[in-house]
């Protein structure tokens, strides 16, 4: 066998996502691209703010020596002061760039802080439904995965964690937006939260229980919803985020790690991602996107125009006769299937040629993804078919 157990057996159990990505592309060659309907990649639609191409231009006209050379491993210390700065007046927490690691995106910055802070056998706490990709990260890192429910409309189950942390248990990974479900937990909720965490760092771990947010759609929300500010809620907190889909750069792969200032011992932490980001093969994040986003940090994409996208799928596959609930944040819807098998309902869509993702690949059966960041026609086009399926099935 050329590959290892382990590695074919995750291939196996690998991500529905890109399992059904593919199965687009299959029915795109047979059908032509304008009859398939595909819903199941977060892949950003909406294209970089205009700025992006004015500052890219003057970066690359206007070279200045060494611009590709090496750098720290925790990269431009300058680049990382303008994120801390945008990052102090968005959380009103004063942090450095001693505080800032910039990663390969926001799952680099999940991978270092997992590799810095995990031995073998610890415990990674997990929110369900998930975004899959966890699993494999704290796997890389020697952890082992503790997933935990929550409740009937994905809100925190405060009680849940805190029946879920054991002796091992080293952190609790935070997805707010989520994928899938586009939920915002609410401030009560995350102060809640942080309480339970310091109680048990005192009552049962003993040491630092990390919490780490990860926030890559922190500003895509709708409809006035507030997104709290993770340092608020507990000491021992790293924000891993990236600008995939804030600022539209998903395949530039550039993103950071932000330790709380108010954690003890934060320059070991910050020492030890830095060492991370080197030994995992990352090295540096690309040093022409560090250099891009330091003067775009406070730029943004328009999240009306996702928002406008969620209303015309919630409206249509209302009108349908499928009730779909409208997500706080995000570019993901995540009904209930009509039918109990999330699978069966999937491929009936297919063969509607409507690829959306299935729930259980999210941890959560009964449910699909339904991903809206794709041109307003595609939508529009596929609620045709979505409607045949639907009367078929009722």
């Amino acid at each position: 066998m050329p590959t290892s157990l382990k590695i074919t057996g995750q291939i196996g159990d690998a991500s529905w996502i890109r399992r059904m990505f593919e199965e687009g592309a299959r029915l795109k060659q047979l059908h032509g691209e304008d009859n398939v309907f595909d819903f199941t990649l977060g892949n950003p639609v909406i294209e970089p703010p205009p700025r992006l191409q004015q500052v890219l231009e003057q970066v690359v006209l206007s070279p200045r020596p060494g611009m590709h050379r090496y750098m720290p491993n925790a990269g431009h210390e300058w680049v990382r002061a303008a994120v801390a700065a945008h990052l102090s007046r968005v959380h009103a927490v004063r942090l450095g760039a001693e505080h800032v690691l910039m990663t390969c995106g926001a799952a680099g910055a999940l991978n270092c802080v997992l590799k810095a802070i995990l031995d073998p056998g610890d415990e990674v706490l997990v929110l369900v439904p998930f975004f899959p990709e966890y699993a494999f990260y704290i796997d890389n890192h020697g952890g082992r995965m503790v997933l935990v429910e929550t409740d009937e409309r994905f809100g925190l189950d405060v009680d849940a964690v805190r029946r879920a942390i054991g002796p091992r248990t080293r952190a609790m990974i935070v997805n707010s937006p989520n994928n899938p479900t586009g939920r915002v937990y609410d401030r009560p909720s995350m102060e809640a939260l942080g309480d339970v965490l310091r109680r048990a760092e005192e009552e049962v771990t003993g040491r630092p229980l990390y919490l780490l947010s990860d926030e890559p759609y922190r500003a895509i929300v709708y409809d006035a919803v507030e997104v709290p500010s993770i340092f608020a809620m507990h000491r021992h907190c790293v924000l891993c985020t990236s600008h995939s889909k804030d600022l539209g750069l998903a395949g530039e792969r550039i993103g950071y790690a932000a330790i709380n200032p108010a954690h003890l011992g934060a320059d070991k932490l910050f020492g030890a991602l830095a060492f991370a980001n080197r030994i995992l093969g990352y090295v540096n994040a690309p040093a022409l996107m560090q250099l891009v986003v330091a003067e775009l940090q406070e730029e943004r994409i328009d999240p009306l125009l996702y928002r406008r996208r969620r209303d015309m799928f919630v409206q249509g596959l209302g009108e349908a006769g499928w009730p779909v609930e409208a997500p706080q944040g995000a570019f993901y819807l995540f009904p209930a299937t009509p039918i109990p098998d999330d699978l069966a309902f999937a491929n009936r869509l297919k063969e509607k040629n409507v690829l959306v993702v299935p729930g259980r690949g999210f941890g959560r059966p009964g449910h699909v993804r339904i991903c809206y960041c794709v041109p307003e026609e595609v939508i529009a086009r596929s609620l045709t078919s979505f409607r045949a399926a639907l009367q078929e099935l009722s």
